[in-house]
């Protein structure tokens, strides 16, 4: 089993939470819906038990690398090659009103024609706790068995399968498209929003202004 150096991860949050997020566009850690809260993803931990959250290009000897947009905590990472380049866009939701408290994934390819491979693997508390999966509504559910009772939604723009209580997807983008990916706390069995280019925006923005604004009342200077 091989893991990521952890100098090798961005990290996003939410003010409850945070997720570590890896260069190979793996979430790797993740306590959830709070800090204290036990894991649902912890791979960089347990590589064969700990779950894993991962979005990744199918490109030989891609440069990988990880910035923030400016002011803010939405985490870019990017994959370079020959053959293309794709980005993948993470970050959790905070100002009100947005019913999504969860992890939000945007991928895109910015140059050439991009197939990607998606795995999304729950493990909850450190992988000790059994869960039941669900295909509803184009969206996969996976329920916690464990004390916590934990039940996430998996939302995503294009098609997905379940495999073994998992979620998996491949698919192909072409230059300048994108796809979705958003996992969400769900407390009962409400519809919820509607996954589309609009919602996506808005809430991206919505993200980005209020890190903004938070990182502009500091009083530092050389910040």
């Amino acid at each position: 089993m091989s893991y990521l150096p952890i100098a090798n991860h961005g990290i996003i949050g939410n003010l409850n939470t945070t997720a570590l997020v890896g260069m190979d566009g793996c979430i790797d850690f993740l306590c959830f819906p709070y800090f204290d809260s036990p894991s649902v993803f912890a791979s960089l931990l347990d590589s064969k038990n700990g779950g894993r959250f991962k979005i990744a290009p199918v490109l030989e000897q891609a440069l990988q690398k990880q910035l923030y947009l400016p002011d803010s905590n939405i985490l870019l990472t990017r994959f370079l090659s020959e053959e293309g380049v794709a980005e993948i866009s993470d970050f959790m939701p905070v100002r009100a009103p947005w019913p999504v408290h969860g992890i939000v994934r945007r991928v895109k390819a910015v140059r050439g024609d991009i197939r990607f491979r998606m795995t999304c693997a729950p493990r909850f508390d450190y992988g000790r706790a059994e869960h039941r999966t669900e295909q509803r509504d184009g969206a996969l559910w996976f329920h916690s068995q464990g004390p916590d009772k934990l039940s996430l939604r998996l939302k995503s723009s294009i098609p997905l399968r379940k495999s073994n209580g998992d979620a998996t997807a491949e698919f192909t983008l072409r230059h300048g498209q994108t796809a979705y990916f958003v996992l969400e706390r769900m407390e009962s069995d409400e519809t919820g929003f509607v996954l589309e280019d609009e919602w996506m925006a808005k809430c991206f923005k919505d993200t980005l202004n209020f890190w903004r604004d938070w990182i502009g009342r500091s009083c530092c200077s050389n910040c």
